[in-house]
């Protein structure tokens, strides 16, 4: 299973970037989503996850207002929609796979699988 993060860059804070994760050949439907981000020295750190229907979705406190998790099942991708940009958002953000479909997840632990990373930097 391959995922492939895309959409990162450069962006003033501020403004807004929207991340794709795409998974293809890879039963989509069946697994939660999640997005996460590290900064170097530190452990990787939940930003949202969605089920798999996108019935219910879950961020962490420091993102909640201002990014928007989403998914398309037919595209077999699931999209992080960032506003409100902080220099504190700036990170290699990954995306990964539950299998528990009608889980929503937090810890690492769950996902099975992971995207590559994308960084996201934002600086004026």
């Amino acid at each position: 299973v391959q995922l492939q993060a895309f959409g990162g860059g450069l962006v003033q804070p501020g403004g807004s970037l929207r991340l794709s994760c795409a998974a293809p050949g890879f039963t989509f439907s069946s697994y939660s989503m999640g997005w996460f981000r590290q900064t170097p020295g530190k452990e990787r750190e939940f930003v949202a996850a969605i089920n798999w229907n996108a019935f219910s979705t879950y961020y962490a406190d420091s993102v909640k207002g201002r990014f928007t998790i989403s998914r398309d099942n037919a595209k077999n991708t699931v999209y992080l929609q960032m506003n409100s940009l902080k220099s504190e958002d700036t990170a290699v953000y990954y995306c990964a796979a539950n299998p528990r479909r009608w889980g929503i997840a937090s810890g690492t632990a769950p996902y099975d699988y992971w995207g590559q990373g994308t960084q996201v930097t934002v600086s004026s």
